[in-house]
């Protein structure tokens, strides 16, 4: 009879415990305990089997998608993103969503955002104190949520951009809390999950962009390089647009995918550059070489390859996202395991990240990892991987340079003293603490 795998020994409600609020040591001792392969049980869930050896990673990424599917392993976003959103739909109805989302996260297309990138950038330094700690997470936040409003959404600033900034704020901050997104936890801790206002807000998002879409469709969407015009404009293999039920569904996932992400990323990038002074000189030294002292422009990115290099340690050392998983509908074989049907196979990002055997010195930040070798994607793989492999990335990464360089080409930070920056849970994602806290010595023009 196939089993699962042996994992922590701990009531199911006390495991959740640990992974909603000390998820690194929670797998760290479990990896210790019981190798590359262990399995997790949380309430209300099936098992979820952990691995962190590449070879099992490529054989989950390399899984039939009809026998191992991965959207209902994000049912938990569901309410959030809606129904007919590319990260929860599974089989022919995901592959054709995913088709007619890629043009626009490709290519020339992209470049067409750099400027709107730098603007943004430039406008939200400007604001920065000099002297006084202020948390870089949060303004890494304002940079990619107008990002997203004028790139994605195609709103310009005014009443209706300030209007939804606002609604979108409170319903990333809602949203992001596993509290308010598991159904029985309203159910159990009552008024102090913010569930109820959550499912308000939602509906006054919906409407903010329904009239959005009805305003782009009306207008007409020629000649726009916003995303939400080309998917309007974007038609499947029989010919058919999609819904504005779909379009609204395909916007808030690119809002929850994109942003608390991408911000968080360079959060984390800015954490470790601070800790390596050495690191920021040759960043610096490289980028007066490329760009010189213009703007950055998307000619110069594929020119910087210690850049390049930075974003991807930092990946791979602090990973926003933990885990990915598939459900296993049938017995299967992964990692030299047979599997039971019903588990989750999940490939875990952070422990292969910080695998010795993959990764000598693996708690070490140290960009020219990147430079004197190219990982394989089950090696290296913050974006997930297989049929799943995020829509967004080269957008994010493409965003994460403009920013990067914009800040370091115009200001001197130093970490805020006296603070201790540690890995905390916001969402799903893994953020660091108080926020990140900088102080800015200089800012240039």
């Amino acid at each position: 009879m196939i089993s699962t795998p042996s994992g922590p020994k701990l009531p199911s409600s006390i495991q959740l415990l640990h992974w909603l609020f000390r998820p690194i040591p929670f797998m760290q001792q479990a990896a210790r305990h019981y190798g590359d392969c262990f399995t997790v049980r949380l309430p209300a869930n099936p098992p979820l089997v952990f691995f962190s050896s590449p070879e099992a990673v490529k054989d989950i990424f390399t899984s039939d998608p009809e026998k191992m599917p991965a959207g209902q392993t994000r049912a938990i976003v569901q309410p959030l993103v809606g129904q007919h959103s590319v990260l929860v739909l599974d089989g022919a109805r995901h592959a054709q969503e995913r088709k007619l989302l890629m043009p626009p996260f490709h290519g020339e297309r992209m470049q067409a955002y750099s400027t709107i990138m730098a603007d943004i950038t430039d406008q939200t330094i400007n604001r920065w104190p000099v002297g006084r700690a202020f948390p870089m997470q949060a303004e890494m936040q304002e940079i990619t949520l107008n990002v997203i409003l004028r790139t994605v959404f195609g709103i310009e600033e005014g009443a209706q951009f300030s209007h939804l900034r606002a609604l979108l704020i409170e319903l990333l901050s809602l949203g992001t809390n596993p509290l308010n997104l598991i159904p029985w936890f309203p159910r159990l801790l009552g008024p102090f999950t913010n569930r109820q206002r959550l499912m308000q807000l939602i509906g006054e998002v919906d409407q903010a962009l329904y009239e959005a879409i009805s305003q782009r469709r009306a207008a007409g969407a020629a000649g726009r390089t916003d995303i939400l015009s080309m998917l309007i404009e974007a038609r499947d293999e029989q010919g058919q647009p999609l819904t504005d039920i779909e379009l609204r569904d395909e916007l808030v996932t690119m809002l929850v995918a994109g942003h608390e992400t991408t911000a968080t990323s360079l959060s984390w990038t800015f954490h470790h550059l601070l800790q390596r002074p050495e690191i920021v000189d040759k960043l610096k030294a490289e980028l007066h070489q490329v760009v010189g002292a213009d703007p950055v422009q998307p000619q110069h990115l594929q020119k910087l390859d210690y850049l390049d290099a930075v974003i991807k340690e930092a990946q791979r050392l602090t990973p926003i996202v933990p885990v990915v998983g598939r459900y296993v509908r049938e017995p299967v074989r992964i990692g030299g395991r047979e599997l039971p049907a019903g588990v989750v196979a999940t490939a875990c990002i952070y422990l292969t990240h910080h695998h010795p055997a993959v990764w000598p010195q693996p708690e070490r930040f140290d960009p020219d990892r990147f430079l004197v070798k190219r990982p394989s994607p089950y090696e290296f793989f913050p974006f997930g991987g297989g049929n799943r492999y995020c829509l967004g990335a080269a957008f994010a990464l493409y965003e994460m340079k403009i920013v990067l360089a914009r800040v370091l080409s115009r200001v001197t930070l130093h970490a805020a003293p006296g603070r201790t920056v540690r890995v905390v849970r916001r969402g799903v994602t893994f953020a660091p603490s108080e926020g990140m806290p900088v102080v800015l010595d200089r800012l240039a023009a």
